[in-house]
């Protein structure tokens, strides 16, 4: 019984690298959400995953004609180059960040009111990374 306590107890240990991780990028950008509160930027909505070196990670919202909004990210260690991206449903990019770094900022005024896709894209992980959490935000005002 103590080795089977011992060895969940192990398992436990080895595991939390990647949640502590991956809360450490849900912490960053709930607190550049706050950050934000004081610029009159609201959030929509917030959420993260984890990717690999060209995956990416889908988000379908519907934007407002009349609102601006920002997608805020941050990435785990071992991300070099994420991207975010703003499609419209035909598949056309409709915007996106031009930096290269971990952390992509978005900010979008749609013409109209229209569903889109926001993409995640982890276009270079540093080396030996095998994977990345990104957590995303998108605020409006």
């Amino acid at each position: 019984m103590n080795k089977l306590l011992l060895c969940g107890l192990a398992a436990c240990l080895y595991a939390s690298p990647a949640f502590a991780d991956e809360a450490e990028a849900e912490a960053c950008v709930r607190q550049k959400v706050w950050d934000g509160y004081s610029e009159g930027w609201s959030i929509r909505t917030l959420t993260s995953s984890t990717l690999a070196t060209g995956s990416t990670q889908n988000y379908l919202v519907t934007l407002y004609k009349g609102n601006e909004y920002q997608v805020q990210t941050c990435s785990g260690a071992g991300a070099k180059n994420i991207d975010i991206l703003l499609y419209d449903l035909n598949g056309q990019i409709k915007a996106r960040d031009d930096a290269e770094g971990p952390d992509p900022v978005l900010t979008y005024k749609p013409d109209a009111t229209a569903t889109y896709y926001i993409v995640a894209y982890a276009r270079e992980l540093n080396a030996g990374t095998d994977k990345v959490p990104v957590a995303v935000a998108l605020t409006y005002r």
